[in-house]
């Protein structure tokens, strides 16, 4: 598990429940490392400020991530954490490595208040 205040999707069985049961969420996906440590505690700043949205963490090295890490590498992705932004149960952006706050804010005012069902990214399970 990692040391952040925020909440922790430690299964896939969670993930998908999250995911399926909220209409706007971000996980943070990554380490505790700085650039990981450093979009963590962002995230928890942010989460103050955007009630609609539920906030959380996963743990790279959890083999349950790779839920989310198969994101990584179907779009080549090769960095993290990993930040995937979802919307009534679709991926609607991801980004990779550090992001400051404005970027993150820019992706959850963008994103997280699409109308519909809009998607950018579709998985077929």
């Amino acid at each position: 598990m990692l040391y952040t205040n925020l909440n922790h999707i430690e299964t896939a069985a969670d993930y998908f429940t999250i995911i399926g049961n909220n209409e706007n969420v971000m996980v943070v996906c990554g380490r505790m490392t700085p650039s990981c440590i450093q979009v963590y505690r962002i995230a928890e700043e942010l989460e103050m400020k955007h009630a609609h949205i539920k906030f959380y963490d996963m743990e790279f090295d959890n083999p349950e991530s790779g839920v989310l890490k198969n994101v990584v590498e179907y779009y080549n992705l090769e960095n993290i954490p990993l930040i995937g932004y979802f919307k009534k149960g679709d991926l609607v952006e991801v980004s990779v490595g550090t992001q400051t706050k404005e970027q993150i804010s820019t992706i959850l005012n963008t994103y997280l208040k699409l109308r519909g069902n809009e998607s950018k990214f579709r998985f077929d399970n």
